[in-house]
């Protein structure tokens, strides 16, 4: 299929596209913004997506702050319009290394080299990884609108399907990450590489030694949006010894927590048996493949 019609516009700065996406919508249109397009250039095709006008934000990729990583303490700052790829090649501290070895997961690399890691957080599927992420990490988006710039944490960024915290009037110009997790993994699966999973999970241990005393659990593809599982960290955080016992424990606590849908992918049963293996894989991958 091809896409509804729509017009183009470029943007010269920040400013300039907020003032684009603000005056086409003062005029009865529904703008879009474009970065990579790996989203919403595909949901356009099938018409999931009509938008009225698309203001494409390529140009913006001249500046330095848009395009950087920047490890800063204990944050780790990536501009709008880093990709995937740029984050899978990256040096990145230990503490967010889990970033650069979750992009394995990501399409397949024409994909990781075009799409943003703001992009997919806008986006807001449920099962992208980056979303997942944001949740264990503590992400924190910056947006900039007509009223000037505004921090979302991650925890109020996601509001259910393809639905975010951000405003159709703003633009994405960083994503910081302010919970480093040197102990975490993220796995999922899916019925072909590259295609969308169909539950992911991931993991974030505070060891102390070999001893577990807390961690955080992250589960996609159950809900309408990413979720943390408390249930499951309530087992991690009442502690225990490295293992396969551990692990089985968190993962039957994150089984029995959710509420996965029927669709067309799978039952809610499979989703269920899934998010137990996914989960009690993240453990083991978090923990150094330690049993």
């Amino acid at each position: 299929m091809k896409p509804a019609a729509f017009t183009y516009h470029r943007a010269h700065d920040v400013a300039d596209a907020v003032g684009l996406l603000t005056d086409l919508a003062a005029a009865g249109g529904d703008p879009k913004v474009i970065a990579g397009g790996q989203s919403l250039m595909p949901m356009m095709t099938f018409r999931l997506a009509r938008p009225s006008a698309l203001v494409d934000l390529g140009p913006l990729r001249r500046m330095p702050s848009m395009t950087t990583i920047r490890a800063d303490g204990d944050h780790l700052t990536l501009g709008a319009l880093v990709t995937h790829h740029a984050v899978e090649a990256a040096a990145l501290p230990a503490g967010f290394a889990v970033l650069a070895r979750a992009m394995r997961w990501v399409g397949h690399l024409p994909i990781r080299s075009r799409g943003t890691v703001a992009g997919s957080l806008v986006h807001g599927d449920a099962t992208a990884e980056w979303c997942l992420l944001a949740l264990l990490l503590d992400a924190v988006v910056v947006a900039e609108g007509p009223s000037g710039r505004r921090e979302i944490p991650a925890g109020e960024l996601f509001h259910g399907f393809y639905a975010t915290a951000v405003d159709p009037d703003e633009v994405v110009v960083e994503v910081r990450f302010t919970r480093p997790a040197p102990h975490a993994a993220l796995t999922e699966f899916a019925r072909r590489h590259g295609d969308f999973a169909i539950v992911d999970a991931a993991v974030a241990l505070d060891l102390d030694g070999g001893s577990v005393t807390g961690g955080r659990v992250v589960l996609g593809g159950v809900a309408p949006a990413p979720v943390r599982v408390p249930e499951a960290e309530a087992v991690l955080a009442s502690g225990g010894e490295v293992g396969d016992a551990l692990w089985s424990a968190v993962a039957d606590a994150a089984a029995a927590a959710v509420d996965p849908p029927d669709d067309a992918a799978t039952t809610a049963a499979y989703r269920r048996r899934l998010t137990r293996t996914l989960v009690a894989d993240a453990c083991r991958d978090a923990a150094g493949g330690r049993r």
